[in-house]
């Protein structure tokens, strides 16, 4: 289960672990996915986007395919979601998708970070998908890894700020806790 923000109705940052999601909920999530792969005998990886609405979950989005949600799973996690994709619909098993320690992404939106200030952070891992900047376009995402939540959301503070000088808007982040 991975917890995303959205601004402007794109997603800003993802947590893995989720932040604010009980195991209960994270449960009836997992349930929620099993029962939509099963009913559509659905191959390949499908993301569902919920929403918690008091205790319960209202399903917003499904995308029949590797979503931008997943990205992390590139350097967090121990088989990433488009590798387990080929995998399924080439039949071969699954891969292991435990998460590498707490994992954060974030994604960059409208002006690209100067790369030296994200690199310098420890663990975070860059992608630039080669895009020409213009106001609203996703022209790639950092992904951080820590041993713990708090250690990540440091490091996440970091990547905000560097975007943040990126477009003159000064620093923003409330991650630190």
């Amino acid at each position: 289960v991975v917890e995303i923000e959205q601004v402007g109705g794109m997603l800003h940052r993802a947590f893995v672990p989720a932040r604010s999601v009980d195991d209960i909920l994270a449960a009836t999530a997992r349930g929620y996915v099993e029962i939509a792969m099963a009913e559509l005998d659905y191959v390949g990886v499908l993301a569902i986007e919920l929403f918690q609405v008091g205790d319960a979950l209202l399903v917003n989005e499904m995308a029949p395919r590797v979503h931008n949600s997943g990205h992390w799973t590139i350097e967090g996690a121990r088989t990433s979601q488009f590798e387990n994709h080929l995998r399924a619909i080439l039949g071969y098993p699954l891969g292991e998708t435990d998460a590498l320690g707490a994992i954060g992404l974030q994604n960059l939106i409208g002006e690209m970070p100067d790369p030296s200030a994200i690199l310098a952070i420890p663990d975070a891992h860059l992608h630039h998908y080669g895009k020409a900047p213009r106001p609203g376009r996703k022209l790639g995402h950092i992904t951080v890894r820590a041993a713990d939540e708090v250690t990540r959301d440091e490091r996440l503070a970091g990547v905000d700020a560097a975007a943040c000088l990126a477009s003159g808007r000064g620093s923003s982040s409330n991650l630190t806790r």
